[in-house]
């Protein structure tokens, strides 16, 4: 696990724990104004002792920001930023920069949505799937489906569109596939 994405997972995990996702959220909520410990506590109902300890970690996270005056306000961009850095660790993050058109039907590094069929997006796609694939020789179908997988839950629709823009050939048993054309290396 990268750096980017230990951290992610530790500012996820103060979240889950629902009286600092209640404390995150009146915060959220009060925006700029933020809140004192005191008004935190009688706000989510939680003795004062406890809204404190959960501001800490907060703040010691991150998510929150203390000031000299007692007063705490949520850093909600600390989630989008999270996302981002989640989102640079998808595998498939590394070939999208080559095919800006495609971005939209990804989502976090995951394919979910497919352009239509006679589209030149639907071709482009088939040579970004062929490129992340990296296909030497021949594979089985679980190969192809487990190197799929690292990208989209529709496995066959992906492998059905990589065989019908030509990136992908399968034998006639249908149970073998290999490179249908050399792949470039980076989109000029």
């Amino acid at each position: 696990m990268s750096a980017e994405a230990a951290r992610a997972a530790e500012i996820l995990s103060q979240l889950a724990t629902p009286l600092r996702l209640r404390a995150f959220a009146e915060l959220v909520h009060r925006g700029s104004e933020g809140a004192s410990i005191a008004e935190l506590a009688y706000t989510i109902d939680v003795p004062v002792q406890t809204a404190g300890e959960t501001l800490a970690r907060l703040v010691a996270a991150g998510l929150a920001t203390g000031t000299g005056n007692g007063i705490y306000r949520a850093s909600p961009g600390i989630l989008r930023e999270t996302a981002l850095a989640l989102d640079r660790e998808q595998p498939i993050s590394a070939y999208l920069g080559d095919y800006p058109q495609l971005r939209g039907n990804f989502t976090h590094g995951r394919l979910t949505t497919m352009p239509p069929t006679l589209s030149e997006r639907y071709t482009l796609l088939g040579e970004l799937l062929a490129r992340f694939l990296a296909l030497e020789g021949l594979h089985d179908e679980q190969t192809v489906n487990r190197r799929l997988a690292a990208v989209t839950d529709d496995v066959a629709a992906a492998r059905r569109m990589l065989v019908e823009t030509g990136w992908l050939e399968r034998d006639q048993a249908g149970t073998t596939y290999g490179a249908g054309r050399p792949v470039p290396s980076a989109r000029s």
